[in-house]
């Protein structure tokens, strides 16, 4: 029998709409209506400024996340050095043209909406190692040599994040890769290896750190050492996640939210908002909510027969793994607070895109699960 014949065939328009993972995107759905409904509460019962642009927002995203659902998986592979070698010409960009929001230079302004490269390179990198992975064997894989193009890859996007400065977004990016690495097949003992170097270099890395950094870090330590300063976020932040208590104070009647004492509540603490107004009942739905698309994340990564498919799926829920898990352990005060907002909760423009580009590709991922790549794939298409 011929190569050719065992091949699938190639899928029309139609049928590949037909094959996009619809409940996957039901649950999204549903996730970003429990953000607008949070934002409508932030705003005091209002859809402005907040809510309503988030749902547009998401409107966009969701066409956008079905147009790169339907592009075939082999034209990302042709394309992925590309889109991350042009990811990181806009991250350089930044510190030329970047404009400064919150003491930091992050966003370029494009006239009608302002754009944060650093969001779009996580999406860009995971492209990049699942195309350097594909079809390398265990044995180039733990050659030491032969990481030293994908640590080239992480530690570029990664060395100018932490210039804007941006901690919290470099750190997701070291660990989005870190999950790739695993995958792909490097050994155990490597990451240890590089974690006891990175416990050692700690102290040289404090020297380096700007102060408000620092500040996070000491804060995070002892938030009563000043509870009217540093301290206050975290403080308050512990404040509502008590005060909801099982099933909280209701929609709408949250009072550390609505009388100001929580601060950010519509971005990077909008998840203590939740927990004050439905309590723990409400914060364990939510959570709910995002095991069930990280488990099905991770299925849909694991059916797919190309390594470029697997690794592409699973670096991006990963990601998403991490907005969840850094954003909740950031607002209860288990880690220190580093701004990364509530995946399809939190307002934010460039971030819900860069989301929702990621789930595209996981679609695209599920929809193209029997297409198989060759080790130089783009050349089939």
């Amino acid at each position: 029998m011929s190569d050719t014949t065992l091949k699938p065939p190639e899928l029309s328009l139609g049928e590949k709409l037909w094959h996009i993972h619809w409940l996957f995107v039901a649950l999204l759905c549903l996730t970003a209506a429990v953000g607008a409904a949070m934002l409508y509460s932030a705003a005091g019962g209002s859809v402005e400024p907040w809510a309503s642009r988030h749902v547009v927002r998401f409107a966009v995203g969701l066409l956008v996340l079905i147009v790169v659902a339907l592009i075939d998986i082999r034209l990302w592979f042709r394309y992925a050095y590309i889109l991350f070698a042009l990811s990181v010409v806009l991250l350089a960009a930044v510190e030329v043209a970047g404009t400064i929001g919150m003491g930091a230079r992050r966003w370029i302004d494009l006239g009608y909406f302002t754009l944060q490269p650093s969001e779009l390179v996580k999406v860009a990198m995971i492209l990049a190692l699942a195309r350097y992975f594909h079809g390398a064997s265990i044995d180039d894989v733990r050659r030491i040599g032969f990481l030293l193009v994908p640590v080239a890859l992480v530690g570029a996007p990664v060395a100018l994040v932490l210039r804007q400065p941006d901690l919290g977004t470099g750190l997701m990016l070291v660990m989005a890769s870190t999950a790739l690495f695993f995958a792909a097949g490097v050994r155990i003992w490597k990451f240890v290896a590089v974690g006891l170097v990175a416990l050692g270099a700690m102290p040289v890395a404090w020297q380096f750190m700007h102060e408000y950094q620092k500040n996070r870090v000491l804060t995070f330590l002892n938030p009563e050492s000043d509870p009217l300063g540093a301290g206050y976020h975290i403080i308050q932040s512990k404040i509502a996640l008590g005060s909801g208590g099982m099933f909280g104070k209701g929609f709408l009647g949250g009072t550390q939210g609505h009388l100001s004492f929580l601060p950010e509540m519509q971005t990077d603490f909008i998840f203590t908002m939740l927990a004050e107004e439905f309590g723990l009942f409400g914060g364990l739905a939510l959570l709910g909510l995002y095991s069930l698309l990280l488990i099905y994340g991770f299925a849909i990564s694991m059916r797919c027969r190309s390594q470029f498919g697997r690794l592409m799926g699973i670096g991006v829920t990963s990601t998403f793994f991490l907005y969840v898990f850094i954003n909740i352990a950031m607002v209860m005060g288990v880690i220190p607070v580093v701004g990364v907002p509530l995946p399809l909760i939190s307002y934010g423009g460039t971030a819900m895109m860069t989301l929702l580009i990621g789930f595209g590709l996981l679609m695209s991922v599920w929809v193209h699960r029997d297409v198989m790549i060759g080790r130089r794939g783009g050349d089939e298409v």
